[in-house]
């Protein structure tokens, strides 16, 4: 019998066959695992103090206020230059007999009045001669007047409404960025007056 050639030559081709089926059913290759993220950079102490500025809220008492359509909205031409030295503020203000207000508010955001009498946003930017680099002001009396709640780290308290108690729960390097950050914004001469006592006598 010649029976065995031709079993050879019909297994011979049905491996290809086999193969291909097999393949087909094979599961899919497993794709890629996507590549991790690049780390961000790290930012400059003046770029975090940015955002520590603008965060914390600096902006809503340091820049005055414009109207616009929506009503006030920040005047970025006098950038955290605190309140305008040409509105002049001469006495606290006094609330009416039975009247449930108590502290009163410029239309700027820039002056407030209350039991303590009247405060003014300070000028923050780096004015040689109106801003935080002007007179004695360094970095060191910076961090210290934001730690102590103390005007230059010594003198007079800090007055409503600076939320001076929640930037000194700060760390020293923060504090140093915030800093750093408002030697970069341009200065602008603003001489912001001395804050009013409550019994109303106009600052000198």
């Amino acid at each position: 019998m010649r029976v065995f050639p031709y079993r050879v030559a019909l297994f011979a081709a049905s491996v290809p066959i086999a193969l291909a089926v097999s393949a087909c059913n094979a599961p899919p290759a497993s794709a890629p695992a996507p590549a991790a993220p690049a780390a961000a950079p790290a930012l400059t102490p003046a770029e975090r103090g940015k955002m520590l500025v603008i965060g914390g809220g600096c902006h809503d008492c340091h820049t005055t206020k414009k109207l616009g359509p929506n009503g006030p909205e920040p005047d970025m031409s006098m950038m955290l230059a605190g309140h305008p030295e040409n509105i002049k503020v001469t006495a606290p203000y006094k609330p009416g007999p039975g009247s449930q207000w108590e502290i009163g508010i410029l239309g700027t955001l820039t002056a407030w009045s209350g039991a303590w009498g009247v405060s003014f946003a300070a000028n923050l930017t780096p004015d040689k001669d109106t801003g935080i680099t002007s007179g004695v002001w360094t970095e060191e009396l910076f961090v210290k007047a934001l730690q102590s709640g103390k005007h230059m780290g010594t003198a007079r308290d800090i007055l409503p409404p600076m939320p001076w108690y929640w930037y000194g729960k700060l760390n020293e390097a923060d504090l140093r960025a915030i800093y750093a950050y408002l030697l970069t914004i341009p200065p602008i001469k603003n001489h912001v007056p001395d804050p009013i006592p409550p019994g109303g006598a106009p600052p000198k």
